[in-house]
């Protein structure tokens, strides 16, 4: 079963996540903004600090885990074909780590803000 995991700011400036469903995901993902989308490929590395999305975007996890953190503690692992909606362009942000060995590989396309 594929995953999708909105992370978005709440009003108290952290960022927070939100389990959607396909049907969910259905209205979001034909949402298309402007800007490239990405093709991204990264080597197993340290983790990130917290950082916030670099816009409104859908990422798929085409290959390798990945793991998303925020500020509560609370943990979200996808594994290849989830879907990672990144919403907290604003606030506190998130951690993303890549889990394993392998490079993580995953498209993002950009959202209407």
């Amino acid at each position: 079963m594929v995953q999708i995991v909105r992370v978005y700011a709440g009003p108290d400036g952290e960022s927070h996540f939100e389990d959607l469903t396909a049907e969910q995901f259905a209205e979001i993902v034909n949402n298309v903004g402007s800007g490239d989308i990405k093709l991204n490929s990264r080597p197993a590395g340290p983790d990130s600090d917290y950082h916030n999305a670099p816009r409104l975007q859908y990422v798929v996890n085409l290959s390798g885990i990945a793991e998303f953190e925020v500020a509560d503690g609370t943990v979200k692992r996808l594994n290849p074909g989830d879907v990672l909606i990144a919403e907290d362009v604003t606030g506190h942000g998130h951690i993303a780590r890549s889990i394993g060995n392998d490079f993580r590989v995953s498209l993002a396309v950009p959202l209407k803000g």
